[in-house]
């Protein structure tokens, strides 16, 4: 898609010197495993608590908004496929500032889950065996999978597929015997019928605040899935691979979430619901699966260093992108025989290992932390995907390309200004809510703190 007008061009398309190594079901599963993690199995539990059986309202509004974003998304990333992904394309669309700004937002929050995530499963790992210190166990994962992305991009991708099956098939697995449950076709079930959805307060038994609370606790649910976009650069046909991959991967993610969602509301009276106790142990412990916490547990934690493996690629790639484009030190172009950018990889790990330092110092206030660190970021990488597209899109169009593009967003520019206002919108219920305004408070002085250095390199010299 080319510029529109003033925007100052990307200086460097640098994919073509990483690997190319990934096959289509390596792309799917990255993307899957960016976007399944705790937040699945453990904070819908949450959620439920805050809308009751409204939350489905709230997660299919959270997921509809996810499908428009992928497909802007899509259509920019299949038209010019980029490690750099969203960053370059706001390059294109806004200038240099904005890809700096993007780039470096959505790094940022990279390394800092990464830490998260490797915190959160240390703490799981810390229950299983509680004579390993929590710190100790932070080192390792977080040096085991610094080795996993410093192989060659086809061992990473095998790598994560299989680490990735594992939690999808455990959301199968719970789909299948969920539903089984709700017919009372499992032994020692009976139909629960719809008193689960229509008792105990009705459907929205907190009104539609409930929702809008409850869209707060699950908006977030799906980052992750733009790691596609990312991941399809170093496969062997980059645009076909986003094509059929941003297709297929929303379809199977609503389906895990939604359907997972929905289960746990027609089993489980609502106010059952602990922010504390993931709904799938005390949904499998209600049907009879023998040490159901004790594979949830499993599950779960597989799913965390799942995640960080993918976001852990991610924040490599992005930074490697930033590099090619004058945007980084030089030194993340620097790349190994099989074509991995292992010092991107490196920098990119390292507050990983700051946070064995903080788990050393003070364990159980870590994860609090750094979740409020990452903020909205995610959200003001997507408002900047939706932005981007709009100007791309009319650039095509008034150059007559738009025809040719391989993915094209529906309903254009319409549901493009929906997505985004939809976003807008969500900034607006995280002002109304005490604790979301801290994290948006935290997440705009970054990203205020960015543009002001991305304009402060590029004021001329005396």
């Amino acid at each position: 898609m080319p510029a529109p007008g003033p925007a100052e061009p990307v200086t460097a398309i640098e994919t073509k010197s990483l690997g190319t190594g990934f096959r289509r079901r390596h792309v799917t599963m990255l993307a899957i495993s960016g976007a399944i993690g705790a937040g699945l199995f453990v904070g819908t539990g949450a959620g439920i608590k805050t809308a009751g059986p409204g939350i489905l309202l709230s997660y299919v509004v959270a997921g509809l908004l996810m499908v428009l974003v992928m497909r802007m998304l899509g259509e920019m990333a299949a038209a010019e496929p980029s490690s750099g992904s969203f960053s370059v394309y706001a390059e294109k669309a806004l200038g240099r500032w904005a890809g700096f700004t993007v780039g470096w937002l959505y790094w940022s929050l990279l390394v800092v889950v990464v830490a998260a995530e490797a915190t959160a499963a240390a703490g799981i790992a810390n229950g299983l065996l509680p004579q390993v210190p929590q710190w100790t166990w932070v080192l390792l994962f977080m040096a085991v999978l610094t080795v996993v992305n410093l192989f060659a991009v086809r061992s990473f991708g095998e790598f994560e597929f299989w680490f990735g099956a594992i939690k999808v098939t455990a959301v199968v697995a719970f789909l299948v015997l969920g539903t089984l449950a709700v017919f009372g076709i499992l032994p020692g079930t009976t139909p629960v019928g719809l008193s689960n959805l229509t008792g105990h307060g009705g459907f929205l038994p907190n009104g539609l605040q409930g929702v809008l609370t409850g869209l707060l606790a699950v908006a977030f649910s799906f980052g992750g899935m733009e790691l596609v976009t990312i991941a399809a650069a170093e496969s062997d046909d980059p645009a076909g691979s986003i094509r059929r991959t941003t297709r297929t991967v929303i379809v199977r993610l609503l389906l895990f979430y939604i359907g997972s969602v929905a289960l746990m509301v027609l089993l489980l009276p609502w106010e059952s619901a602990s922010a504390n106790t993931s709904p799938f142990v005390t949904i499998l412990e209600k049907i009879g699966v023998p040490s159901a916490a004790l594979l949830m547990s499993f599950v779960v934690l597989t799913s965390l260093l799942s995640a960080l493996n993918a976001n852990l690629y991610g924040a490599s790639r992005m930074v490697f992108s930033l590099a090619g484009r004058g945007e980084a030190p030089r030194a993340m172009l620097k790349l190994s025989g099989t074509g991995v950018p292992r010092t991107a990889v490196l920098a990119s790990v390292a507050f990983g290992f700051v946070a064995v330092l903080l788990n050393f110092l003070a364990p159980e206030h870590v994860l609090p932390f750094l979740l409020n660190a990452i903020g909205a970021n995610i959200l003001l990488v997507w408002i900047f995907v939706a932005v981007s597209q709009l100007r791309l899109r009319k650039a095509a169009e008034r150059d007559g390309t738009a025809a040719d593009l391989p993915v094209r967003m529906w309903g254009f520019p319409w549901l493009s200004w929906v997505a985004l206002l939809a976003m807008a919108g969500v900034l607006v219920l995280m002002w109304t809510d005490a604790d979301a305004r801290t994290q948006l408070f935290t997440s705009g002085a970054v990203a205020v703190l960015i543009v002001v250095i991305s304009l402060l390199r590029r004021r001329p010299r005396r």
